[in-house]
């Protein structure tokens, strides 16, 4: 019987037409339209997302009835039966031990030094990826988790830790953390520790700490405290707290308090008057010490180098804006405080004298007002504001009296670029080195530029804009300043003359903002990408602004105050890069005021 299409079985005919059909399909391949799903070659091959997890459970099921189970781990005579490959998959530690150790071939292994409980949380772990870690087992869960190498349960437990931190266990959790090779949970508990130093120290922990940790605390830069006198109150009240003993280590802990930066009452009525530091020869020089700085001079005090006198620099605190002077319409001397978290306005202590058309900067947590107008006079003269006792003291003057000039921090000195002298515009610039304490001249820019601003970018300070005084014109040139070559070199022209623009960088790009072209007061803004050496414009601001302050912070931008050109202002408003939307704020200044300087601090405890 002959083998045609149509003698065959249904079924094995509807095979064979098939097989035909895509025989044909094939041979006429290229005259056909492809109705196909894709050739075996482009199929994504299938994927049960469910198999690892339905094969873990079933592994899983097997090892509590003990089936299968090729080695038994012993934990303080309890027995737990598991799989080598399971647990060499998962742990470092199991895969050296069944692979090259002698316990691969042994059928029980002890493990010493893990808690049983421990071991059976960590067992459940490799076999269901879940772990509860509690305050009852973090323990003991972290140091075994810590020797199996299982350093992603290590890190469950590290994180539960951090966040159960509060001041009455930071230092017991530092010391854990410090045992077990916890390096990122370390820091945080220090750092923890030095932002509520003022509540640690009131707790148990704190009097149970050796001198040498006491020392390590006290000894931090990052302290957060009111003030100096609070680290004072701490070491004598370690001390009392065992005195026979601990009174012997006074010296010790004194050396770390830095007695010249607390007031001089506090020395006299408090510190000179303590018992514990009469009885101590040691301890009388440090007193002495502190109150011999207090006689000296501001600019003494500048020059003066003893690890006492260095002022901590705490992080995590709140920021605030401080606007400090300015014509309103005259020079004040008035300064104000923006707080960013209260949207309020609060004011700081005075100017010594008054001051407009200044630069302003900060530097070791100092505020720097540099130059300016005092109404009668362009001065060189600099004054310091120090947050932690909210006053103002002299520092050394500038070489040139300059108004109207930009300032900027660079490698740890402070620039004061441009600006006018009362008879001409100048292209001079000098810098001021606080280890020194001395301004020097550095090489002349290209330009004369009064209302120049100024800001640094990768190392490089750039004076933007500006008014040359000769030829009567508002600049759109900008130049650079090398520090390590001490020249200045050409950068491309802004798309608009700004004369009294305000200049900041915010994420990597410089702002120009605002300022004037002869009568021209602008609201429009620009910016220098360094990568592509272009400007570009973003959106206007709100208001028509030149000679305002110009300050980056968490992101934004704040324009405060300056004038339209009729009248000052009192107003700031923020911009958003994200959006490109301006913003005014609802709180404003007390006064209007434009040559204001501003700067962002930290708050003032």
């Amino acid at each position: 019987m002959s083998c045609t299409e149509d003698s065959l079985p249904c079924d094995r005919q509807a095979g064979y037409l098939l097989l035909r059909h895509a025989s044909q399909s094939s041979l006429d391949e290229s005259s056909q339209k492809d109705y196909s799903r894709g050739s075996t070659l482009d199929r994504v091959p299938y994927r049960n997302s469910n198999h690892y997890q339905k094969a873990f459970c079933t592994l899983n099921s097997m090892r509590s009835r003990g089936f299968l189970c090729d080695i038994i781990l012993v934990s303080d005579g309890v027995s737990f039966p598991v799989h080598k490959a399971i647990l060499s998959s998962c742990s470092a530690y199991f895969h050296a031990m069944f692979t090259n150790f002698e316990e691969s071939k042994q059928d029980t292994v002890p493990l010493q030094g893990i808690d049983p409980q421990a071991l059976q949380i960590l067992l459940d772990y490799i076999y269901t990826a879940e772990v509860h870690v509690t305050e009852d087992n973090v323990q003991t869960l972290l140091p075994a988790a810590n020797l199996l190498q299982l350093n992603d349960v290590k890190d469950a437990c590290c994180e539960f830790l951090a966040s159960q931190l509060h001041p009455s266990n930071c230092l017991g959790i530092r010391a854990f953390a410090d045992v077990h090779g916890c390096v990122e949970l370390l820091n945080l508990a220090d750092k923890y520790t030095e932002q509520y130093f003022s509540d640690v120290v009131e707790s148990e922990e704190f009097f149970g700490l050796s001198v040498n940790q006491v020392c390590r605390l006290i000894s931090s830069d990052k302290l957060t405290v009111p003030s100096e006198e609070k680290v004072f109150e701490s070491v004598i009240a370690w001390v009392n707290h065992e005195g026979e003993t601990r009174s012997q280590h006074l010296p010790t802990l004194m050396e770390q308090v830095r007695l010249p930066l607390v007031s001089q009452d506090f020395l006299v009525q408090r510190v000179e008057e303590e018992p514990l530091l009469r009885s101590s020869s040691q301890c009388k020089d440090f007193l002495i010490e502190a109150l011999k700085y207090h006689l000296l001079k501001t600019e003494q005090k500048l020059l003066y180098r003893s690890p006492r006198t260095r002022p901590r620099f705490p992080y995590g605190l709140p920021k605030v804006l401080v606007v400090v002077g300015g014509q309103s319409p005259k020079a004040i001397r008035n300064v104000e405080c923006y707080d960013f978290t209260e949207n309020k306005w609060s004011v700081l202590a005075d100017m010594p004298t008054r001051r407009c058309r200044a630069g302003l900067t900060s530097l070791n947590g100092r505020v720097y007002a540099v130059g300016g107008f005092n109404g009668s006079l362009r001065v060189r003269t600099v004054d310091t504001y120090e947050p932690a006792l909210d006053q103002w003291f002299n520092a050394p003057d500038m070489l040139t009296r300059r108004s109207t000039l930009g300032v900027a921090v660079l490698n740890g000195c402070v620039y004061a670029v441009g600006g006018f002298d009362g008879t001409s515009g100048l292209n001079t610039a000098e810098k001021y080195d606080p280890a020194v304490g001395e301004w020097r001249m550095i090489a002349n820019m290209f330009t004369r530029r009064s209302s120049v601003g100024v800001a640094v970018l990768h190392g490089i300070l750039y004076a933007v804009g500006g008014y040359d005084g000769q030829s009567r014109m508002c600049l759109a040139s900008v130049e650079t300043y090398n520090p390590e070559a001490n020249t200045w070199s050409p950068a491309p022209d802004m798309s608009a003359h700004r004369s009294g623009a305000g200049v900041a960088i915010l994420d990597g790009q410089l702002y120009a903002v605002g300022g004037h072209d002869g009568p021209l007061v602008r609201k429009s803004v620009e910016r220098f990408n360094p990568l592509t050496q272009k400007w570009t414009p973003v959106a206007d601001m709100c208001l028509c602004r030149r000679n305002a302050g110009v300050i980056a912070h968490d992101g934004l931008l704040y324009v405060v105050g300056g004038d339209d050109g009729s009248s000052n202002l009192s107003s700031v408003e923020v911009y958003d890069p994200a959006l490109d939307t301006w913003t005014l704020l609802t709180a404003h200044m007390a006064n209007g005021r434009s040559y204001a300087g501003v700067v962002v601090i930290n708050k003032p405890l």
